[in-house]
């Protein structure tokens, strides 16, 4: 049994289909950019972010012509102690996985967490974030979340 987390049975949801398409040619399509962060382990839990419904396709907003994704995330719990991990772990995907051009926020779901204006502020302010990045133990659990698992 797992001890020490706010949430240690959380509600898993099934996973969407998955189509295989090819990255290049299917890059501006809507569903290839809600995959490519659908797979992100939960730092806490053995599933996904889309399997505890933390992320879903329509808190994805994308908007090609004016480079910008915006994704809201909603917790587990309202005291969510990963929060901030989760959605580092976001930015850092799309980071990786869009062209530079692209301007991200990453935002918690409005009434889902109980210090929600602190975590959006930290998500969202490039120092924050880059200082977060240069910290070898988050950086290396925000790749043990990235790391693909589900085919």
């Amino acid at each position: 049994m797992v001890s020490g987390l706010i949430n240690a049975n959380p509600v898993v949801y099934e996973r969407k289909e998955r189509r295989i398409r090819d990255p290049v040619a299917h890059a501006d399509e809507f569903p290839y950019k809600w995959y490519m962060h659908a797979d992100i382990k939960d730092p806490e839990h053995p599933y996904s972010l889309e399997e505890l419904k933390v992320v879903t396709e329509d808190a994805v907003e994308v908007d090609d012509k004016h480079s910008h994704v915006r994704v809201t995330f909603t917790p587990t719990v309202e005291h969510c102690s990963m929060a901030t991990v989760i959605g580092l772990c976001l930015r850092v995907k799309l980071m990786r996985s869009l062209p530079s051009r692209y301007k991200v926020d990453i935002k918690v779901a409005p009434g889902t967490h109980a210090t929600e204006a602190a975590v959006n502020k930290q998500l969202n302010d490039k120092e924050r974030v880059a200082a977060a990045l240069e910290n070898p133990n988050l950086v290396e659990m925000v790749d043990q979340c990235l790391t693909p698992t589900y085919a």
